[in-house]
């Protein structure tokens, strides 16, 4: 199965190069703009092509591996089996690695495929292409799902569980060469927990806890009874380099589109001339920057740690934070032993259950799901979510410490302030790192904006900007109250979100928040592009307007309040507060035809989103008015 899934994928990725060739004018992102109503199947795939449309776009739907309600227990037990051979779970490895399974749980790698808001957007993009976006956002937010082949667009609700987990541990330490730039397409080393995993360090720790079997009480042997460990540690240095990060962390599209630079802009910064890595700033003591690493055992097996050594931190702190339900997030082996990832769903969080004041009070009431019809297991539950949001506000705190190592706010310049010629203000906003830009990653969803109040002795508000429409937006062109003219345009606003511009079909440019152009054609298809992108810099189709700060560099945020709106009495009080978001409210509008994962609906997320914003950095300042 797996060769014919390649040789369909190989005829489908030759069709599409061998027309693209025939296509006129510049290439743009999906090309499907190029197309007229009247293309026909001929023309685009050729007379001598066997494959209808539905074979070409389902084939991940047809492989062997992918999960599918229509299995029976049976069988899903056997897959699940299967899988777990292949790549085990971080609940596998949790055993001796306690430690740094508690770091991953709660993180963002961790959290990196069970994101509703990611998978609908890439469900999105493959219904804009017509499926010929493929696997490109999915083989980077879950490896292990791609190489089961797994379905891309089904609900993590029927994956494997070793692929639900993201970047789980196999998904790093099964690597055994270096791929470079690829953009997530990764070939792991398939095995069971027996099998060898790979590290910087190498076999020597290992070859001494296996040398003292009796005091480590471990086995190798399948067949024989007892804790069993992966039997060696393949050297692989590659794992602590920055350019290991880079795999995932330069996003190029096929038509030279960059999508995200976060390497790339670590190759031309000072951190990379100072030879600091990746790690040094993401995965030592402090989230954000060079601060040495912890020391201590990097296991302990049988209740006996190992030797001390340097302790990388599994976190990874940065902008996203989970919108899900704290069952099902952040990872938890006891969560995953007491009720299934559809059964934490149904727990009533917000209502109370398991707590005493529910349980004493309301709980006749409900009718409660099967799982959870027993007041001991809802109590039992509660001792789990408790933990789950402890742990989620940990979380919290270390984003809030990795972004306020990256984003300074300057102080407050007054250019004029009088009654007669109005009030003229600016203030830096400086990125403080050596090792990116900032935002850096998916900068064209990242917000970092300043919100600016004015307010005079009376503390009514004379002027207003970086503030919320009632969907939680910004008042920029992508707000919807904004376009229906329902709030006016924030002029003013200073926000550091990158944004995508695309070609239209006669030449001009829009400002969109999805990257695939908009199609006058009902079968757009993504292309290969059919001019050499070093004419031009970029592709020609489509670019992103980036406000991204360059390391250890400022921009300048300036406000003008014009003399009219500076009513009431002085003095005049200015507030100023650097804001941040995973992602605008906008972009869950964009993608909300398909639908969210774990039946969540838009306004849910909307409201976790807004929920989640941050205020890095405020200044305040009192000013007098001259006459």
């Amino acid at each position: 199965m797996r060769i014919l899934t390649f040789f369909c994928t190989f005829i489908v990725l030759t069709v599409l190069h061998s027309t693209s060739l025939h296509a006129q004018g510049d290439s743009v992102l999906s090309d499907d703009e190029l197309f007229s109503s009247e293309d026909s199947d001929a023309e685009l795939f050729g007379n001598e092509s066997s494959a209808s449309d539905d074979d070409l776009f389902e084939i991940d739907d047809a492989s062997e591996n992918s999960t599918s309600p229509a299995v029976d227990d049976a069988g899903a037990s056997h897959l699940a089996l299967f899988a777990e051979e292949r790549y085990p779970s971080a609940n596998t490895c949790k055993t001796c690695h306690e430690q740094h399974y508690q770091q991953w749980a709660v993180s963002q790698h961790a959290y990196a495929q069970l994101s509703p808001v990611y998978m609908a957007m890439q469900n999105r993009i493959n219904q804009l292409t017509s499926g010929t976006n493929g696997d490109f956002c999915i083989r980077c937010h879950t490896q292990v799902g791609m190489n089961l082949g797994e379905s891309t667009s089904i609900s993590n609700l029927e994956r494997h569980p070793t692929s639900r987990e993201g970047i789980t541990c196999v998904v790093c330490h099964r690597l055994d060469k270096n791929y470079g730039k690829v953009s997530g397409r990764i070939a792991l080393v398939e095995g069971d927990l027996l099998s060898p995993v790979f590290g910087p360090q190498g076999n020597e720790e290992l070859e001494r806890v296996l040398d003292n079997r009796n005091e480590f009480r471990v086995v190798t042997d399948p067949d024989q009874p007892g804790r069993k460990i992966h039997a060696e540690v393949g050297h692989f240095p590659a794992l602590s380099t920055s350019g290991f990060c880079g795999t995932c962390h330069d996003v190029n599209l096929h038509n030279g589109f960059r999508l995200e630079e976060a390497f790339s802009e670590y190759k031309n910064s000072p951190a990379a001339e100072a030879k600091q890595s990746c790690q040094d700033c993401h995965m030592g003591k402090i989230q954000g920057v060079p601060s040495g690493y912890d020391h201590g055992p990097a296991a302990t097996v049988g209740g006996v740690p190992t030797k001390p050594r340097k302790l990388t931190n599994h976190f990874f702190a940065g902008p996203d934070y989970s919108v899900v339900h704290p069952g099902i997030f952040p990872h938890n082996s006891e969560a995953a032993q007491m009720a299934t990832m559809q059964e934490w769903l149904e727990f009533d969080v917000d209502a109370g259950w398991g707590t005493d004041e529910f349980e004493y009070s309301s709980r006749s009431k409900i009718e409660f799901p099967p799982r959870w019809r027993a007041i001991d297991d809802r109590y039992d539950a509660r001792e789990i979510i408790d933990y789950q949001l402890q742990q989620l506000d940990w979380a919290a705190e270390k984003r809030l410490e990795v972004l306020r190592n990256g984003y300074g706010l300057g102080e407050l310049t007054l250019d004029s302030a009088s009654r007669s010629k109005g009030l003229k203000f600016h203030i830096d906003v400086h990125n403080l790192t050596d090792g990116h830009n900032v935002p850096t990653g998916f900068d064209a969803e990242r917000l970092v904006w300043l919100d600016v109040t004015v307010s005079n002795a009376e503390d009514d508000i004379v002027f207003r900007s970086g503030d919320l429409d009632p969907n939680g937006d910004l008042r920029d062109a992508h707000s919807q109250y904004v376009h229906n003219r329902e709030l006016a345009l924030d002029t003013q606003l200073f926000n550091l979100q990158s944004k995508f511009i695309t070609r239209l079909l006669r030449g001009g440019e829009r400002e969109q928040i999805l990257a695939v152009n908009y199609s006058a054609d009902p079968l757009p298809f993504i292309r290969p592009d059919t001019r050499s992108t070093m004419l031009h810099g970029q592709p020609a189709g489509a670019r992103k307007h980036r406000k991204t700060i360059p390391p250890r560099s400022k921009r300048k945020a300036s406000y003008s309040v014009p003399a009219s709106k500076l009513t009431g009495n002085g003095p005049f009080k200015i507030e100023m507060h650097l804001k941040s978001a995973m992602v605008p409210v906008n972009l869950v509008a964009a993608i909300q035809d398909v639908g969210f994962d774990y039946g969540m609906s838009a306004k849910e997320l909307a409201d976790n989103i807004v929920a989640g914003h941050q205020i890095l950095s405020s200044n305040t300042e009192t000013i007098e008015l001259l006459e």
